[in-house]
């Protein structure tokens, strides 16, 4: 009594089987144990989790009563799990059914992981700054219409964001990024105009890529908006440039297009500014209001349901646990004590920091005072079944 309270334990009438089938079971019991213990902390952490957004301490239960209690007054469940069956098909009965359990946690958990990213990304967008806020949210009618917008086959105006403190290095240098992307050599007729109309070099007989530059238009980057952290610029550029066909004998080799924003798009990241994907809607700003609302209450939905599930299932899985020590106790018994089935167990719930006085006082009682052997894998020999564990 001074080092644990002791209970009640009463194992039923299993169905033994051979010996060889109970030596394999032994080992495969002791990985089962631990298998669905994971899955019980699984379950019982992702309760708490869920409940922190709340306050409140989740209140996680085994069939109405909080585990300790219900390992105290434990009853084996002979409608669930019939003590006629062979233990081999009991223990895959119960590690089945604790497996399902945690492969629903796994999608549950999957699916709110993902909505609750959603919900991050659209709280950042709205909130953030320039770099990374929706632009359809922070530019008004009144900003767009200060911008001349190109959206052609050649000609495209993109949306770049500048870092605070960087919009001079910008403004002097835009036309320089992506300098060798665009080529500009060819017929020069503006510099030579008696040769205009008049038979030269042209397609694939001129080395349009003997000058290069970048696909920047040259005065049209325009200041669009700024915040505290960064700096919106427009700026229209070369959107795509065709590269000309060619003749292989008889036969003509269509040119192609060159696509030239991509390029730019990663030319600008490498020094900091970032072009922002952007079309604008003027109705886009309470959509995305709405969205946001919408995952909130989603979130919240999704958040309340796991936590319900979490509730039911903690229990069903504590259960299982609780019959799979049960079989443990069973078959280590029968191994160390032979047939018949004989033998007495009893539950121990050891006070605080008692533990070590416990078995101690339990090898003296139960065994030799001198044996406390270590087997090869690490643990105590006892001349009784001993099984610790903590709910």
């Amino acid at each position: 009594a001074k080092f644990a309270e002791i209970f009640k334990f009463e194992v039923p009438s299993l169905m033994v089987g051979t010996l060889d089938s109970l030596i394999t079971l032994s080992d495969e019991l002791g990985k089962t144990d631990n298998v669905i213990d994971s899955i019980v902390r699984k379950v019982e952490k992702t309760g708490q989790e869920l409940s922190s957004y709340t306050g409140k301490k989740a209140e996680l239960t085994v069939d109405g009563v909080p585990a300790k209690r219900y390992i105290q007054q434990f009853i084996w469940d002979y409608a669930k799990y019939p003590n006629r069956r062979p233990l081999k098909e009991l223990v895959s009965l119960i590690s089945g059914g604790v497996s399902a359990i945690d492969e629903e946690l796994k999608q549950l958990g999957t699916s709110f992981a993902d909505k609750m990213a959603a919900l991050a990304d659209a709280k950042r967008k709205k909130g953030g700054n320039l770099m990374v806020a929706e632009l359809n949210d922070v530019l008004t009618a009144d900003v767009m219409r200060q911008i001349e917008i190109h959206d052609t086959e050649y000609l495209k105006t993109l949306f770049v964001a500048v870092p605070k403190g960087a919009e001079d290095d910008f403004t002097n240098k835009v036309d320089k990024i992506g300098g060798s992307l665009v080529g500009y050599g060819g017929p020069d007729w503006k510099s030579n105009p008696r040769d205009l109309g008049t038979a030269v070099k042209y397609g694939n007989l001129v080395d349009r890529h003997e000058k290069r530059g970048s696909p920047v238009v040259p005065g049209s980057i325009k200041l669009v908006k700024e915040d505290s952290d960064s700096t919106l610029f427009a700026v229209t550029i070369l959107k795509s440039q065709y590269e000309p066909g060619y003749y292989e004998g008889d036969d003509f080799i269509p040119g192609s297009k060159v696509d030239f924003e991509e390029e730019f798009v990663k030319a600008c990241r490498e020094k900091r500014f970032i072009v922002r994907q952007f079309t604008y809607d003027p109705t886009q700003a309470s959509k995305a209001a709405m969205n946001l609302e919408q995952l909130q209450v989603e979130v919240d939905g999704m958040r309340t349901g796991l936590s319900r599930w979490c509730k039911t299932h903690y229990g069903e899985a504590f259960v299982a646990w609780m019959h799979i020590k049960v079989i443990r106790v069973f078959v280590e018994s029968v191994l160390r004590y032979g047939l018949p089935v004989d033998f007495t167990a009893v539950l121990y719930k050891a006070l605080a920091g008692k533990e070590s006085e416990l078995t101690d006082t339990l090898d003296k009682a139960l065994g030799t005072e001198v044996i406390k052997d270590v087997d090869d894998d690490g643990d105590e020999y006892h001349e009784f079944v001993l099984l610790k564990f903590d709910p």
